[in-house]
This record gives structure tokens, sequence and C-alpha cells, in this order.
């Protein structure tokens, strides 16, 4: 099974925090435009929190089971790698 197919099972909830506007979250604005669709496919029923405000530092929070958290930082990543950094806190618990 590919990673992506794993984030139901391996995280509880990942929140996406952007700015609409700034350079430094362009690379999470397109991995969303591109990527979002099918991750949202490949798991229907997982809460991504999308959240957009103004001038926020571009980041993940994952929370897994017993409510840890972990966060990643995606400011000035390219789509790619904001994928990377996904796919590292998803493979975090397999």
């Amino acid at each position: 099974m590919s990673w992506k197919g794993l984030i139901s099972k391996n995280l509880k909830e990942l929140r996406i925090h952007f700015c609409q506007k700034s350079n430094t979250s362009d690379g999470v604005r397109e991995f969303l435009k591109e990527s979002y669709p099918e991750l949202k496919r490949q798991n229907p029923h997982f809460p991504f929190l999308v959240r957009e405000a103004a001038g926020v530092e571009a980041r993940f929070f994952a929370r897994y089971d017993y409510g840890i958290e972990k966060k990643a930082v995606l400011d000035n990543l390219s789509a790619k790698d904001v994928e990377a950094e996904l796919e590292k806190l998803v493979k975090e618990t397999s």
C-alpha cells in the first residue's frame, strides 16, 4: 500500500496552516491544488483541516494516537518537498 493510503491508519488528524498570499506558502498552495484531491479520495473519512490565515507560518500539525502531535515547517518548500514532509509524518508510525 502506498504511504498515501496509510494516512488514515497512522494519523488521527492533519492540520494544514498556510498564508493565502505569502510567497513562503506557495509550495503548500500548489501541493493542495495538485495532491489534495487524490489524498482525500484515498482517505475519504480522514479529517484534513485546512486553515488559511494572513501571515502565518506554513506548517503541518500531525496528531497521532494518545494525543501525540508533531509539527513540520513548510515555509519556502516546493510542492514536492511539502509532499515529502507529509510522507515522513505518515511513515513515523508505520
